[in-house]
């Protein structure tokens, strides 16, 4: 009979290692790219996967200034913010935040798409998103991840 493994905090340096990639977000759909990021981050993409411990990898996402919205959603999908005092919600369509902040809707997919719990915030910390073709994670040499 065969065990399913789990791994454990005695195992985090034994099992698995954290790999870093580099994706290039140039011409992707959000919602396909972030979907894939998440299952990185997750590491389901290992056979050392355990839903309850983070084994995933470090992803760095360059170019996330070009990336990809179909249809109208540039002027039609709204970004929320509220400052807590009645009246101060702000309502900014995603071409406005893209302009002033690349990185926000890329990060705010993939953070809906992780467990909505201190594991699915820890594992967001190894999401790396940079609005240009250059990024300071030379020194961990990353894979180019084909997405």
């Amino acid at each position: 009979m065969h065990k399913t493994y789990m791994a454990k905090k005695e195992d985090a340096g034994i099992t698995f290692t954290r790999q870093w990639f580099v994706v290039d977000a140039t011409g992707q759909p959000l919602g396909r790219l972030a979907s894939q990021l998440a299952l990185i981050l997750q590491g389901k993409h290992k056979p050392s996967y355990t839903p309850h411990f983070d084994v995933g990898d470090y992803v760095v996402v360059i170019n996330a200034d070009k990336i990809l919205l179909t249809g109208k959603k540039w002027d039609q999908k709204m970004w929320y913010s509220h400052s807590g005092y009645v009246g101060h919600l702000r309502a900014l369509p995603y071409r406005e935040v893209q302009k002033k902040h690349p990185e926000i809707p890329l990060k705010l997919a993939v953070r809906r798409m992780l467990p909505k719990n201190e594991l699915g915030r820890r594992m967001l910390r190894k999401l790396k998103i940079y609005p240009g073709p250059d990024h300071p994670h030379q020194a961990q040499t990353p894979q180019v991840l084909p997405l």
